[in-house]
């Protein structure tokens, strides 16, 4: 491979400023904000979490930087890594369709910490996403061809925390281009598939994609040498071609449900039929999903974790079809034994479309026919998963879901709190959301 040194991402990184950047984009940043806000306060109630705890405590130390869900204060890496343990917990964040990966999750913890350390303000933080999410993406498109495998979130996140830590403690364009060449030559290769087929914490690599970031800015730091990443090579260069020009961030989806992507549209083509005509779990003597290969790939065991019940088709359509939704209550451990979930688990049958599976991954669609015991038989539209990038997602959308999902361990005032410090126009620093989200959660 030929390589060649321009800066051409370090420069746009490094120079992009929050006053620059078209309103839409400065909006759909702050809508990120707050789905990347819920998906670190909802995280911070898991078992992940709490490992990632025990990790920071006992690998990195502590320090004077806040995480959220905590009460005690870690280093820069501690809390990163803390942060990267809950971002994708409950599998509740934004996704990208080029790279089927999640890329604001895979650096939030990180860049978050960073600007906690640096004191930044929130329009700081937010640039510092945005240039993490155009890197991320374009990386992950790269490094998905070079190895020729679809490799998951941690992956590509590892080069988008080198590039917004980068940037909030101020490297040159030569340190820049150093942890970024760092992070991508030993990101994790997350063979993400098989944490669908096997769900377990494993998951995305989120964890592991932060910790590799971070070491490659601090090694960065120490003085340790890389020599050129992906996006400078020939084959890949084009990526960046449209820097500042075409806005990734403004293609990601968000997730109304906390778990895999392929099962949402089966979850709404069941609540479709079941609004439509009044149809009680109790009617149900059968279902039958429609659907791509992939999706029915996806677990169907009973779950027993929170990982198991996330990376999972049967269990959330089956908790949907019962509870009429699925959120983050529906995949707390101590709520899984549901023997009524359970029970219409073992009516759902799951068969390949061949149709829709020829339309995957650019459309995901699902279709859902259900049989009653009054002997009614009732087929649903064809339905793809909400939130997706051609509905042009706003910061109303987002702060409903932010609503539904943080229900369960935020009042409703101070939900309303977070989400103007967020939104406002007066910029503010970043310590001040931080401390007011861990002050209304108690701690």
């Amino acid at each position: 491979m030929n390589f060649k040194t321009d800066y051409k991402l370090e420069n746009y990184i490094l120079g992009t400023k929050w006053q620059d950047l078209p309103h839409e984009v400065q909006d759909r940043l702050k809508g990120c904000m707050i789905d990347l806000f819920g998906a670190l306060i909802v995280g911070s109630k898991s078992e992940q979490f709490a490992a990632g705890l025990k990790l920071a405590k006992s690998v990195f130390g502590s320090g004077d930087i806040a995480v959220i869900g905590s009460g005690e204060r870690f280093s820069f890496a501690g809390a990163s890594t803390a942060m990267g343990h809950s971002s994708n917990a409950y599998d509740i964040d934004d996704g990208h369709n080029i790279t089927r990966a999640h890329p604001g999750t895979s650096f939030v913890g990180a860049i978050l910490a960073a600007a906690y350390e640096k004191n930044i303000s929130r329009n700081e933080f937010l640039t510092a996403l945005l240039v993490a999410y155009e890197t991320t993406v374009r990386m992950g498109a790269a490094l998905m061809d070079y190895y020729n495998y679809a490799h998951s979130s941690g992956t590509f996140g590892a080069v988008g925390v080198a590039a917004g830590v980068g940037r909030v403690f101020g490297f040159s364009k030569e340190q820049l281009n150093n942890a970024l060449s760092v992070a991508e030559f030993n990101a994790p290769l997350v063979p993400g598939i098989r944490s669908v087929e096997y769900p377990s914490m494993n998951k995305d690599g989120v964890p592991f994609g932060i910790m590799i970031g971070v070491l490659a800015v601090l090694n960065t730091l120490c003085g340790f040498t890389g020599n050129k990443h992906m996006l400078e090579a020939d084959e890949y260069r084009h990526y960046l071609d449209d820097l500042g020009q075409k806005y990734q961030v403004m293609d990601l989806y968000f997730k109304p449900y906390p778990c895999c992507r392929w099962a949402h549209p089966a979850i709404d083509a069941c609540l479709e039929l079941i609004n439509k005509h009044g149809i009680l779990p109790s009617d149900i003597e059968n279902a039958t999903i429609y659907t791509f290969k992939r999706a029915t790939m996806l677990s169907k065991i009973v779950p027993k974790t929170a990982d198991e019940a996330q990376y999972n088709i049967a269990y959330p359509v089956a908790s949907a079809i019962v509870h009429g939704d699925f959120g983050f209550t529906q995949v707390l451990e101590e709520n899984l034994n549901d023997r009524v979930v359970i029970d219409m688990m073992n009516r759902l049958h799951f068969k390949v479309d061949d149709n829709l599976d020829a339309r995957f991954p650019a459309e995901r669609i699902c279709r859902a026919e259900i049989k009653t015991k009054q002997g009614d038989t009732y087929i649903s539209s064809e339905c793809e998963p909400r939130g997706e990038a051609k509905e042009n997602i706003g910061i109303d959308w987002l702060s409903d879901k932010f609503y539904r999902i943080t229900g369960p361990v935020l009042s409703k005032q101070a939900q309303d709190k977070l989400l103007k410090l967020i939104t406002q126009d007066n910029d503010l620093p970043i310590r001040e959301i931080v401390d007011t989200v861990n002050k209304e959660l108690g701690l």
